[in-house]
Parts: structure tokens; sequence; C-alpha cells
């Protein structure tokens, strides 16, 4: 009984020095990682011990049925994000689902942000957050970084992470949403299929009845524009749902043909049917796997939604899967942040964005006057929740309709496949620093070769590749 007692008490304190930790240190490359709240109920996880570049967790059922989840985070030293290494690093791993489940594997490996454990104030609760991926290193999100040591990675549509995927970061945050410990992270692209017409003048463009707007924030990663995109393509799309039947794109890749992807709001839902309307669009889904709801709640008119089908008729979609998006806890004091478009604006007190009531009454307003905020404009908020309404403590204006905002990238690792400063690789971004007006600190465009450490920023990614603005030397 004395051994056994003791063996528990060592086991309790295990675990006490692994929570003051955030679950991973940012230093020596590995740790044991913990999963969140986040996990899909149900599954299990396994952890697996830490080496030389981290530790790898699987989830039995991370994916969702009939889709497929691979890996892969920002990757370091010029490998691409989530692929085989194409410069000095090592590629994320991958794996594949079957048609009821996948898997999902942690990305390790210290980056040297000093983002993690150690001093840096992050809270030992989970917080949410949600909005398109700005940087890496680990990964930035609505200006939020992460270290993402011990991150278990839930990706769909795609070989990895990339700029401006739209993503849920489940994680501890320290109290003023700089930084944070990623537990989760869940990325799945929002709308793909032909577009049937493109108003270059708007800057949007249409796909199955929803609306996609953009802005300069918009990464395109094949295509010089909106103005480049070819007649009928079939588009990829991660963005932030807007007005129902509206969608702000994030990001934008054309695809050859494929299964269909509509994501808004629903509206008349009708349950004894089994449909609703998303968009312009009918959606029948009597024969449709449910996923992601939180604390069980039903579907119901205003829940955000990605439905997933085989194949789309005019004006109406046979659902296959419909996935609540990126669900928001309503359990008080969870620290949440969001990136999105206001909806349904009364005042600074009572709007909406991502479909959650906000009070940004008390909130510190940066990058515009607070008078500027309205329905349609881009913002990051952050908060903590309260009897089901974010209680806003920051706003941070993005983007306001004719006027624009502030744009900012953000890639911090090491050169690889340089050859040339119009042509390299930050963490597999392709980047072009011998743009006129480039700022480089504590170096010069002639100290840019492979292996080198920089911070890089730029406001618009064009054809795939990051437009420099500054190039800081570490």
């Amino acid at each position: 009984m004395t051994n056994i007692s003791l063996r528990k008490g060592f086991l309790v304190l295990l675990t006490g020095l692994l929570l003051s930790c955030g679950g991973g240190g940012s230093g020596g490359g590995g740790g044991i990682a913990v999963l969140g709240s986040a996990a899909t109920p149900g599954t299990t996880a396994t952890t697996g011990s830490a080496g030389a570049t981290g530790s790898d967790v699987t989830t039995g059922s991370a994916a969702t049925p009939g889709s497929t989840s691979r890996t892969g985070l920002l990757a370091d030293e010029g490998s691409p994000v989530g692929g085989a290494a194409d410069g000095q690093g090592t590629s994320g791993s991958s794996g594949s689902s079957g048609a009821s489940g996948g898997t999902a594997t942690a990305s390790g490996g210290n980056d040297g942000s000093g983002v993690g454990s150690g001093g840096t104030g992050v809270s030992t609760a989970d917080a949410a957050g949600i909005g398109a991926v700005d940087g890496a290193g680990s990964i930035i999100v609505s200006g939020l970084r992460y270290n993402t040591d011990t991150a278990v990675v839930n990706l769909e549509d795609a070989a990895g992470l990339q700029l401006g995927m739209s993503v849920k970061v489940t994680g501890p945050v320290n109290a003023d949403f700089t930084s944070g410990i990623a537990r989760r992270i869940d990325s799945a692209a929002d709308i793909r299929g032909p577009h049937s017409s493109v108003n270059l003048a708007q800057g949007n463009f249409v796909i199955m009845g929803t609306t996609v707007t953009t802005d300069q924030a918009t990464v395109w990663a094949d295509a010089a524009g909106l103005a480049a995109i070819a007649p009928n393509a079939t588009l990829q799309v991660w963005g932030l749902p807007a007005a129902p039947g509206v969608l702000r794109a994030t990001r934008v890749e054309q695809r050859g043909p494929a299964a269909p992807i509509l994501t808004g709001t629903v509206e008349n839902l009708d349950a004894a049917r089994s449909t609703f309307k998303l968009g312009s669009f009918d959606v029948d889904y009597s024969g449709a796997v449910l996923s992601g709801s939180l604390d069980g709640r039903p579907l119901t008119d205003g829940t955000l939604v990605r439905v997933r089908a085989n194949s789309a008729l005019p004006g109406r979609l046979a659902a296959t899967l419909v996935q609540w998006w990126y669900p928001v806890p309503t359990v008080n004091t969870t620290p949440v942040q969001l990136q999105g478009v206001v909806t349904d604006y009364a005042g600074l007190s009572s709007l909406r964005v991502l479909g959650t009531p906000v009070d940004a009454s008390a909130a510190q307003v940066t990058g515009g006057p607070a008078g500027s905020i309205g329905n349609g404009v881009k913002v990051d908020v952050a908060g903590t929740m309260s009897s089901g309404v974010l209680k806003a403590t920051k706003v941070k204006i993005r983007h306001v309709p004719g006027t624009g905002g502030p744009v900012s990238f953000n890639l911090i690792g090491n050169i690889g496949n340089f050859s040339s400063p119009s042509s390299f690789r930050v963490r597999g971004q392709p980047i072009n620093a011998a743009s006129p007006g480039v700022v480089f600190v504590n170096g010069s465009v002639s100290n840019l070769r492979n292996g080198v450490r920089i911070s890089v920023e730029g406001s618009q990614v064009v054809d795939g590749v990051l437009i420099a603005t500054r190039v800081v030397f570490e």
C-alpha cells in the first residue's frame, strides 16, 4: 500500500510540473502533448516520447467522416508547409483518414520564439482563437502568436497550414492575447466549387450562390488577384462567414473539379424535413452526418455550418456531412479571440462577429476610430465569455469597406531555397524581398542567404509569394 501511495503521489507531482510548463517547453525541441477541451468527444489520444524534434500525438477520430485529415505546421528552415523538405529543414508528418476517422499528429520542434513555458504569463485555462493564419513562428492567428511544439493538428483539404487559412486554435493564452500555447489546431476549407460570376469593381465573386468578398489581406495562392481567375474555374476558399450568403475570403486557390463545400448561416431550418437554407441554396441533410456540436447543441437557425456533399444540383445540395463551423465555447470566463466581419450592429454594446454576440462597449479599440465600426467591418475581438456574450476587452479594426485597413503577415524562421533576394523561402513560404522600399534591420540585402534566421513582414501575398516590406536579421 505504501508503494502504491508513493507512486500515486509521484504521478500527481509530475502532472503538476507538466501543467506548470503549459504542456511543453519552448526549448529542447519536444515534450508531452496535452489535449485541450476542443478534442472531439469519443476520441482517444496516444502520447509519444519526446525526441530530438518533438513528440507525436495521435487522435483516434480527429477527422470528420468522409474527409481527409492531414497534418503539418508552417515548417522551419525552408521546408514546405507540411510537405516534403525543399530546403534545409524537416517536413511535418502526415496521415490520412478512412471513411469514418483519421489521424492528427502534433508537430514538435523548437522555433526559438521563447513562447511557451517559462515566464509567458499564459493561463492554464483553454482559450479559443478563430481567425486566419497571418504568420508563423510557431503560428500567428489574428496577431496572437502560439507555441505549437505539442499541438495536435486536424487539417483537412490541404497538405499543410498556409497563410490565410481559417483555423480554430485551442489552448491557454496570456491576459493581453499576444501569446499562447496551442494544444489543438483545426482547419478546413470553407467553400469549394466553380465560380459563376466575378465583380471586379466590388472585389467579389460567387460560388454556389454565396457571395465571396475579398480585401487587401486575401491571400492569392496561385493567381495575381481576382482579375486573373480563369472563367468558371473551381476555387477552394478559406474565409470568415459574414452576413447570410456572404463569406470574406482569406485565402483563394484554384483547383480541379472536386466535391463541393459550402459554409454559411443556417436559415429556414425545417427539422421535420431535414432541410435548411444556406445562402441561396437549399440543403437536404436527411442523409448527412452531423458533427462538431459543442455541449450537444442542436442545429438551429443562426448556426454557422460547413456542408460537404458529393455533388451539387442548381440551387440544391444533398449534404453528406454538416459540421458546426469552429464552434465558440460559451462557458463563462472562457477566453475567446475572434476575427470576423461585423453583423447585426446596433452599437458597440451589441454586435455579432462570426455569429457570436459581442459587447465591446468597454473595449480598447485600435486600428481606427471606434466610430468606424459597423456592419461589414472586419475586426479582431478578444475577451471572455459571459452568459453567452463575448465581453470584449480589445477590438482591432482590420478592414473598413471603401477605406481599407492595416494588413500584416509575419514569418520568423531560417532562410531556405535561396536563389536571389526575390526568390527564397521562410517556413516554406516563398518570399520576394527585392521590391523597392524594403526595410532591412540589423543587416542588408547582401546578408540574405540559406540558414540565416530572419523575421519577415509583408502586406500582401500575390501568386503565392509574400511581398516583403521589412526584414529583420535575428
